[in-house]
């Protein structure tokens, strides 16, 4: 198929090719006077330019880097549509009944959920990047030894193998919850497997540290005393924490979404990111 979407580019070029060098090499006789008279206002050469239409790639590998990427776009244009608006569905249920804004720019990682709960203003924060971060077992390459070691054991189908769950990435959310002259809350979690696990919360009382928007605002969130590490509590006390975060809509429903929006967002990150590439290559 590479070989044949480079002929398909080449065949063009090479024809056009062809016609130039048959074109006249002399222009047409013209009348003396009139000829003097156009050569003081125009150059000598042609009146247009086929630089851009007839322009040669700047490396030997263009076409087929430009082809193969065409080819990868037209794939990820084409699978999984059906899934991906589904998803979409998902998504926009779920974000529409907890009454969440969305601030989502196409070519950003961070996207940014809010909502008001009483006089509490809620930010939840989340990247793309995340997905990079996919489970892995470090038991893994001692159960793929051990495997290996009992021969066809490993050819076997494995029980409910229909049941096999894609690999997860754990999502960092960081979850501020404002308060008019109160300050405001940190918290700090990973969700995981449909688990949101508390790692961190701290109290600011300015809300703008909490939110830390800017690098020099980063920066002097880390000099105040950010709280116990959450596994260091007391686990009633977690599971309070717990409690307090899913009245606010950070719920099981509400964790799936996230882990589903990155997945979304990312697909159509890498889409928009292929496309662009490809016009850059071909400009």
């Amino acid at each position: 198929m590479l070989s044949l979407r480079t002929f398909a580019r080449a065949a063009p070029r090479i024809s056009r090719s062809v016609a130039r060098t048959s074109l006249p090499s002399t222009p047409l006789a013209r009348p003396a006077i009139n000829q003097s008279w156009k050569q003081t206002i125009k150059p000598a050469h042609a009146a247009f330019s086929t630089a851009n239409i007839f322009r040669e790639p700047a490396g030997e590998g263009d076409i087929e880097l430009i082809a193969k990427l065409e080819e990868e776009l037209k794939h990820e244009k084409a699978s999984g549509q059906e899934d991906a608006r589904e998803q979409q569905a998902s998504i926009e249920y779920t974000l529409q009944s907890g009454e969440w804004q969305v601030k989502d720019v196409e070519g950003e990682q961070e996207v940014v959920l809010t909502k008001t709960f009483g006089n509490e203003t809620i930010r939840v924060t989340f990247t793309v990047a995340d997905i990079n971060n996919l489970a892995e077992d470090p038991m893994d390459d001692l159960t793929d030894d051990a495997l290996a070691d009992e021969g066809d054991y490993q050819n076997k189908p494995a029980e409910n193998e229909d049941e096999a769950l894609p690999p997860t990435f754990p999502a960092r959310v960081n979850v501020t919850i404002e308060k008019p002259n109160s300050g405001a809350l940190l918290v700090q979690a990973v969700i995981q497997d449909g688990d949101l696990q508390i790692e961190e919360i701290s109290h600011f009382k300015n809300a703008d540290i909490a939110n830390a928007q800017t690098a020099e605002k980063d920066w002097s969130r880390q000099s105040f005393y950010a709280g116990p590490p959450a596994e260091n509590l007391d686990p009633e006390l977690l599971a309070f924490w717990g409690r307090y975060l899913e009245e606010r809509g950070l719920n099981l429903e509400f964790q799936n979404m996230v882990t589903d929006y990155i997945a979304f967002k990312e697909q159509k990150e890498y889409v928009s990111w292929l496309d662009n590439v490809r016009k850059f290559v071909a400009a």
